[in-house]
Order: C-alpha cells, then sequence, then structure tokens
C-alpha cells in the first residue's frame, strides 16, 4: 500500500493516476449504456458488433503514430492533450442518430483513449525513472477504480433519464478534477535515450514482452467475457453466482494493483510477473475442478495473478536500453490490446467447438509459457 500512500498524499503522483481512473470512469460509462444506443437505433447484435469493433480499430489505427506525437510534444502535454481529446469524444457515440454516425464516434473514441493509453503509462515511467520511485501498479489501479465508480455511476441512470447528460457529468468530474492536478504533469519530458540503429538484437526484447502482454491480457479478455457463462454452463452455479467470477477477479485485480509496488521493489519486475504466473495458474488449476465455489476462489486468484503482469510489463518495456520509452509502451499496449480483443471470440470459436473446459486448458498453458518466458528475460538482464 506504499504506493497507493504515495499517491493520495502528492499531488505529482496523484495527477497522472487520476488519468488512468478518467479514462475508465469515461469508458464504463459508455458502456452501461451500449444496451439503450442499440435499442435507440433501432440496429441488431451484428451490427452493434461492427460499430463496436470500430472502436478497436481506432485503438490500433493510433498505435504506430502516438510515440513520435509524444516525443514532439512532450509526454506530459500529450497525457493532458489525450484527457482533453478522449472527454470530447465521450459525448459523441451517446448522441449519434444513426449507425454510421456511431461507427465513426466510436472510431474517434477509441483513437483517443488509445493515445491517451499510451501517455499516461509513458508518463509513470518517466515520472519513476525521474524520482527513483515505483507506482506504476497503483496507477493501473485506480483504472480499475475508475471502472467501480463508473459502476456506481449506473445508480443514475433512472433519476437522470438522460445518457448524454450522464456523460457530460462524468467528463465535468473527470476534466475538473484533471485541471486541477494537471500543472503537476504537464511540464514533464521524456528523458533523452542512446538510440540504437534497428537490429534484430534490439527487437527480441520487446517482441518477447510484446508476447507475455498479448497472453496476460488475452486470459484477461478470456475472463471478463467467459467467466460468468462457465459457472453457468460447466460449474452449473445458481443463478445469484453467475456474475461472482467476475466480480471476484475485479476485486482482486484491483487489490493486487495497489499491493503491487510494494512488493516489486523487493522481487524485482521480472519475478513479479513470475509470481503474478504462478498465482494465475493455480488459480486456473480451482477453476477447472469445475467445483462453483472453487471455481469463484480461482477466478479470484487469477485476477491477483493478472493485477501486476500488465503494469510491470509496461515499466520493463519503458526501460528497455536503446528504445524510448514511448515506443516501448506503444508496443506492449497494442500487443496487450490485440490479445484482449482477439483472445475472447478465438476461445468462442474453440468452446462451440470444444468446451468451455478445453479454453481454460489453453488459458492454463498461456500463463505456463508466460512463467516460461521470464526465465528467457532473466537471462537477457543476466
Amino acid at each position: 500500500m506504499k504506493s497507493l500512500f504515495l499517491i493520495l498524499s502528492n499531488p505529482r503522483y496523484f495527477g497522472p493516476a487520476w488519468v488512468f481512473a478518467s479514462l475508465n470512469i469515461l469508458f464504463g460509462t459508455w458502456a452501461i449504456y451500449i444496451p439503450m444506443v442499440k435499442e435507440g437505433l433501432e440496429i441488431d447484435k451484428s451490427q452493434l458488433g461492427l460499430a463496436i469493433f470500430f472502436l478497436s480499430l481506432g485503438v490500433f489505427t493510433v498505435f504506430p503514430i502516438a510515440a513520435k506525437i509524444i516525443n514532439s510534444v512532450g509526454v506530459g502535454r500529450a497525457t493532458a492533450f489525450g484527457v482533453f481529446i478522449s472527454c470530447v469524444a465521450a459525448l459523441l457515440p451517446l448522441v449519434a442518430p444513426s449507425l454510421y454516425t456511431l461507427m465513426a464516434a466510436l472510431f474517434l473514441f477509441g483513437a483517443s483513449n488509445g493515445f491517451t493509453d499510451i501517455s499516461m503509462n509513458t508518463l509513470v515511467t518517466e515520472l519513476e525513472k525521474e524520482d527513483k520511485a515505483k507506482f506504476m501498479s497503483a496507477a493501473h489501479g485506480f483504472f480499475s477504480l475508475g471502472g467501480v465508480l463508473a459502476g456506481l455511476g449506473s445508480f443514475l441512470i433512472g433519476p437522470l433519464g438522460n445518457p448524454p447528460l450522464h456523460m457530460l457529468l462524468a467528463v465535468l468530474l473527470v476534466l475538473g478534477v484533471n485541471f486541477i492536478f494537471m500543472k503537476q504533469y504537464y511540464p514533464v519530458k521524456a528523458a533523452p535515450v542512446e538510440k540504437e540503429p534497428f537490429s534484430l538484437k534490439l527487437f527480441k526484447p520487446l517482441l518477447l514482452l510484446g508476447l507475455v502482454s498479448f497472453m496476460s491480457m488475452g486470459s484477461e479478455g478470456a475472463i471478463v467475457d467467459w467467466s460468468g457463462l462457465y459457472l453457468k454452463e460447466i460449474s452449473l452455479a445458481p443463478e445469484a453466482l453467475w456474475g461472482a467470477g467476475f466480480l471476484g477477479f475485479q476485486v482482486t485485480m484491483t487489490l493486487g494493483r495497489f499491493l503491487g509496488d510494494g512488493i516489486s521493489e523487493k522481487l524485482g519486475s521480472v519475478k513479479m510477473v513470475a509470481l503474478g504466473a504462478l498465482i494465475a495458474m493455480t488459480g486456473y488449476g480451482l477453476v477447472l475442478t469445475t467445483q462453483t465455489y472453487l471455481a469463484i476462489i480461482g477466478f479470484a486468484l487469477s485476477g491477483l495473478g493478472f493485477s501486476v503482469m500488465v503494469p510491470e510489463l509496461f515499466r520493463i518495456g519503458g526501460n528497455v536500453r536503446g528504445v524510448e520509452s514511448s515506443q516501448g509502451v506503444s508496443f506492449i499496449a497494442g500487443m496487450g490490446y490485440m490479445g484482449f480483443l482477439v483472445a475472447p471470440p478465438v476461445l468462442g470459436f474453440v468452446a462451440k467447438s470444444t468446451s468451455l473446459v478445453v479454453c481454460f486448458v489453453i488459458l492454463l498453458s498461456c500463463a505456463l509459457l508466460v512463467l516460461a518466458a521470464t526465465a528467457f528475460m532473466n537471462r537477457k538482464k543476466g
């Protein structure tokens, strides 16, 4: 909890952490209105799926150019700019009058979120290097906290009865707090890096980190999408417990991120990823017993394991020798998002042809591969 206290007691760290929360407040507020948007535009599930695809397309479109923009304007300015464009873009999907305008609005929302995501992770990486302080994991905890705040905002759906007004209130909250703390991170620039000519030797560590990010975030996406169905169809859990796996996963994910930095200081980033993989494997083992309560505990343990992986991967990627921090973060974020978006539908096809149990055997294998990858990371360090 040392890093959480650091964030709460120092405006220099609270400002960037609030950007993490901001992103999920905006995205979570949009997400709770998806059923209303579908109904209001009178579109079917396939058309809604196509529109949401443009959200992902926006994220991927910005990744190749984000690092250049961040380096040219400064990471602090880029983060502030990202917050502003994300707030503007967040208002558009809920006022879109047609399917095509919804697709365009979601593309802009995805692109602005992707840019802000890379900016804020690069910002924290630079502050950690500059101040020799660790708070990356706790900053990701604030992202989870933003999702909780968005979820609590769902209680306003009935009293307000106005989705655009609800989003406007969320935007005002995000901008209001950011304007207070923005001056703390606005001047920050990335430390100059002695760049080396591109070579396979330079790319290898990033490629390994990218593959680990792909498997880690892919596993997160799979649990978010499939845990409820697993409890319903495989564990035969009562209806009241269908969401318990997801809830346990989210709670331990948030808790683990607030605790992660202190443990990382003692163990180091590579050992933290290895520890996370071991905990996730234990969780999957419990899930595969198919017993309801053991499976719920298993999903919670998996959340604890994955909670520390992605923050540590950003931390490692932002410190790869000869690579600018924004480029390292951008590559790892891109691979991670790809896994998060691709893994659930791929596993859906696997589940259709085999079963959900096979899907979680695959996820267990991925956690084992992550553990094996940490041995190569240690070898590179040595």
